[in-house]
């Protein structure tokens, strides 16, 4: 059974469809990248994915449990299914190492001596122990990410989800964040990527789908996406990529 199935999934904000019948299944410990140009409904997809958003239609189903029906708590479901958003959401009056241990002591019920265990655990694995201390303002957006990045971890998600993880970044800064997250997918977290960034995709996904305006026009292996595009609209995109 697929950790994640999604059956019909739509979307719609006012008379604007975003998402326009989705089916999609992730398998436990699968890397998948979502890609394809801006509006096309690669965000929202995933905002739906972890109930930021409602869905409009169709079911998302967590180990065979339909999250969308409340079947699953959303606190519980939430805390299994970790996000990790393009503009790092920290709390800014909280050190790096406090960002990471709140989650766990209000949703998860752990002690704070567990919590800030588990934390720093995280933390040195990102790279970002010699700064448990500093505030968000004091990091720089790499660093930020990192300890977003840790934070998710800590809650010992199922699933993690990154919602274009570099796009806020300067160009200096997004291989230390692509890094990590290659490490997350060898070390065989499951993981859905929507990015732009090309060669990472390529290289780290096990799946990718490519969507345009609200449907998967095409998806497949990355060597097969990348090399042997089938739909028309894969191509142009793909051309259009590689050539800027």
């Amino acid at each position: 059974m697929p950790v994640i199935e999604i059956k019909g999934l739509k979307k719609t904000f006012g008379d604007h469809e975003v998402l326009r019948g989705i089916d999609l299944s992730v398998e436990k410990g699968e890397v998948m990248s979502i890609i394809g140009s801006s509006g096309s409904g690669k965000s929202t997809l995933l905002r739906c994915v972890n109930l930021l958003e409602t869905p409009t239609g169709g079911q998302i189903l967590f180990h065979g449990q339909d999250v969308c029906a409340g079947e699953l708590k959303r606190s519980e479901y939430r805390s299994k299914v970790g996000m990790v958003f393009q503009q790092f959401n920290l709390f800014n009056n909280m050190s790096a190492l406090k960002n990471c241990m709140i989650g766990q002591v209000r949703v998860m019920h752990r002690s704070k001596e567990e919590a800030k265990k588990v934390a720093m655990e995280y933390l040195t694995r990102v790279g970002m122990k010699p700064y448990v201390a500093a505030k968000p303002r004091q990091l720089s957006g790499g660093q930020k990410q990192r300890v977003a990045i840790a934070r998710t971890l800590s809650m010992n998600p199922e699933v993690i989800l990154f919602d274009e993880p570099t796009s806020a970044l300067d160009p200096e800064m997004v291989g230390e964040v692509l890094n990590v997250m290659r490490t997350l997918a060898e070390s065989g977290y499951t993981m859905m990527v929507v990015t732009h960034e090309m060669a990472f995709a390529r290289e780290i996904s096990d799946h990718i789908i490519f969507m345009d305006e609200g449907v998967i026009a095409e998806q497949g292996a990355p060597e097969q996406l990348f090399t042997n595009p089938q739909n028309p609209r894969t191509r142009e995109f793909l051309v259009r990529y590689f050539e800027s």
